[in-house]
């Protein structure tokens, strides 16, 4: 297992990284690092910016509002982007940006919002996804960041499926399942080979009667259940991702 220094301050920057290069940090970083941190010239940070790997990098302070960042070697090579899509119906608030931090944890590729017709969230705040991507990123060590999806129609991405996800396991779960344990399906899955995944978690409501009749229906789609107990649909995230993950993800 990669051991990662999480003792060292992380900062994502948007910037290329690369040997002997400096990177000026916008005003927001400047302060966290010179006012918040109190950190100072010659005090070290690890930087990334899910392209080129983890850096670390030394401060050059101007004053207390602004700093460079001076590369001094690259600590850990870029990994590729994990191949786990996981799409939600979106939630409200707190609870959603729990839900993103908790999904790039787990090892999350994609972030894939889809409306279903009992979802509440009526509106989806992208940017403030994507800055919970890069908190929990800076955060779990994480260098490779998934792409943040726009929100699309549950029936839209089921009807492009074939086209646009050719070959995609869709993971659907259902919580109108009889038994109760994922384990059998999912070792059946990883009998048969590996295969490209995505997993599907509904909104608080559930799926309706014609989402799960449809669901049901398609050659692409495996039902799973997530146990005995009705789940939160931010408890579900992070159930099925971990039992995706080790039985046919990068835990095994």
């Amino acid at each position: 297992m990669t051991r990662y220094d999480f003792r060292t301050q992380r900062l994502f920057l948007r910037h290329g990284l690369a040997d002997g290069g400096q990177v000026e940090a916008d005003r927001a970083q400047a302060n966290y690092l010179l006012n918040v941190l109190r950190l100072a010239d010659d005090d070290r940070v690890l930087v990334f910016n899910g392209r080129d790997g983890e850096w670390l990098a030394e401060i050059a302070a101007a004053g207390r509002k602004a700093c460079t960042l001076r590369l001094v070697e690259r600590t850990r090579p870029q990994t590729p982007q994990p191949d786990l899509h996981y799409l939600f119906a979106p939630l409200k608030h707190a609870r959603l940006d729990y839900m993103v931090q908790k999904a790039v944890e787990m090892g999350a590729g994609a972030l894939r919002p889809v409306m279903t017709r009992h979802t509440h969230a009526s509106r989806i705040n992208l940017e403030r996804m994507e800055a919970n991507v890069v908190e929990a990123a800076e955060q779990c060590g994480v260098i490779s960041l998934p792409d943040v999806r726009a929100p699309a129609a549950l029936d839209a991405v089921l009807a492009a499926w074939p086209q646009a996800d050719a070959g995609r396991r869709l993971l659907f779960c259902d919580e109108g399942e009889e038994s109760h344990s994922p384990l059998p399906v999912l070792a059946r899955l990883a009998g048969e080979g590996p295969s490209p995944l995505a997993l599907l978690v509904g909104p608080e409501g559930g799926f309706s009667k014609e989402e799960r009749a449809l669901l049901r229906g398609l050659p692409f789609v495996v039902p799973i259940p997530l146990g005995p107990r009705i789940l939160r649909a931010d408890t579900a995230a992070v159930a099925a991702l971990a039992v995706v993950q080790a039985a046919l993800g990068d835990w095994r």
